[in-house]
């Protein structure tokens, strides 16, 4: 049984060119345990990308499929609409704790929490008598989805050159990455040059503008570009002066990846305590990478704007899905497992400083390799810039190291690994031995193709999954 030629003439696979199965054909995963997936020729691979940024505790996590067979007893599904249900009050009321924020409403995806996000904004200032806020900031390199309002505050070129027409394309200004700072400019500078850039867009706009909208510290499709937590201490002060909301999309960077449980907690205010975001956008890992849920929490200055005996003062948005009881199952058995703490006393962020520090000492010779032009490093994030020019390096990397038992995906020239959080030592062996030995192989082919005078670098604009 043929599944991945089945497949190519049957599905429709994300972000992908289908030309390109005729000669690499999709992958067929017949089973997964933990960090590896087995495909239907008894090959393992080590999933060290999650599968798309998803999976926080490996494949077949037992608390949470058994989580998922106990509601499954209970209650499949149920309309949230004029009902409720104990999963989705219980996570409701735990996410509210653990992000000083509440009132969730949930969806299926990431990039349906971004249109909630946003729409809820808007409408919330138009309710307030301020209709002319309606528009939105993002970042250069920001990613926040592919659906039209998702894609409308989203800077990736191949995207917004496709759909340019279908889209009411939001203000793009200056990341704070340091990678995008001029030549001679350092770190430091290049931050107060964005925040200053920010500043000056809001002072002469703020009247219009509903929210601003960016993935706290790491910037996944922009080559997992890092910026300091200093930046959002100063978006907090300037939506504050101007009256904007700032929208957390801690999508890919929620639940533990960059060593807090959530990213924007790194950034501490004035007053010593950690700035709050007016929104914040939750998907991915929310489930563990089990099941499709996400969910947009909010202030309750927000909400209010919303109470109104007037249906038209109302949220205006439904999903058939929304706050299913088997993901709000799966949702809890990922925050009991972020609260319970093994035999030694440590959490899961505990476990994964230690596990973090182990592997980046292995990963050590990849970043003194001679074509890595910058690394960068969060908590279970990693990142290497490659210095080549070749276009097809990601798609070139990628067949090598399936080839070599590694699910790994470059964006552009960048090199990045966001493992599950399960790795063994052995396990994190074998995944910094294959990173350098693939790269070599890959570059040593690249390096013999014809010369080219293809334009690249290490922060192209590529799809975000290339």
């Amino acid at each position: 049984m043929n599944w991945s030629e089945r497949s190519r003439q049957a599905v429709w696979h994300p972000c992908t060119q289908m030309k390109q199965h005729e000669q690499l054909p999709p992958r067929a995963i017949v089973s997964a345990e933990g960090p590896w997936l087995v495909d239907d020729a008894g090959h393992r691979i080590l999933d060290a990308v999650s599968s798309w940024w998803v999976n926080l505790f490996g494949h077949g996590f037992a608390p949470i499929r058994e989580a998922i067979t106990d509601q499954l007893g209970r209650v499949d599904h149920i309309m949230l609409a004029g009902l409720t249900h104990p999963p989705v009050v219980e996570l409701s009321e735990r996410l509210g704790q653990l992000t000083g924020l509440g009132h969730a409403f949930y969806a299926s995806d990431g990039a349906s929490a971004t249109e909630i996000s946003l729409k809820m904004s808007a409408h919330s200032w138009r309710n307030r008598g301020q209709a002319g806020k309606h528009r939105f900031i993002g970042l250069e390199g920001g990613y926040h989805g592919e659906t039209a309002g998702a894609l409308s505050v989203t800077d990736i070129p191949l995207f917004r050159e496709a759909y340019a027409p279908l889209l009411r394309l939001s203000a793009t200004l200056p990341s704070p990455d340091p990678r995008r700072a001029a030549p001679g400019v350092s770190a430091e500078q290049h931050l107060q040059h964005c925040i200053d850039a920010l500043a000056a867009h809001l002072a002469e706009h703020a009247q219009e503008i509903a929210a601003i909208i960016l993935e706290p510290l790491v910037q996944g499709a922009a080559g997992m570009a890092m910026h300091d937590p200093a930046y959002l201490v100063a978006v907090r002060r300037l939506c504050d002066q101007h009256q904007v909301h700032w929208i957390a999309d801690e999508i890919a960077v929620g639940f533990g990846r960059t060593g807090t449980l959530f990213a924007h907690q790194q950034a501490i205010g004035p007053d010593g305590v950690a700035v709050k975001p007016d929104f914040i956008c939750l998907s991915k890992g929310l489930t563990g990478g089990v099941m499709p849920l996400s969910a947009v929490l909010t202030t309750d200055a927000v909400y209010q704007a919303f109470w109104d005996d007037r249906t038209v003062h109302g949220f205006l948005h439904s999903h058939s899905y929304t706050g299913n009881p088997l993901a709000c199952r799966a949702a809890l058995a990922v925050l009991d497992t972020f609260a319970a703490r093994d035999a030694q006393g440590r959490d899961v962020l505990a476990r994964n400083r230690e596990a973090a520090a182990h592997f980046h000492a292995l990963t050590e010779p990849l970043r003194r390799h001679p074509r890595v032009k910058a690394h960068r490093h969060i908590g279970m994030v990693w990142a290497w810039d490659i210095d080549t020019t070749e276009p097809t390096f990601a798609q070139r990397y990628h067949r090598a190291a399936l080839d070599a038992g590694l699910l790994l995906r470059p964006i552009g020239h960048t090199l990045y690994v966001m493992p599950p959080y399960v790795l063994s030592p052995d396990d994190q062996r074998f995944l910094a031995d294959g990173l350098l030995s693939v790269l070599d192989a890959v570059l040593a082919e690249v390096d013999a193709l014809p010369a080219h005078t293809a334009a690249s670098g290490a922060i192209a604009a590529t799809a975000p999954m290339a």
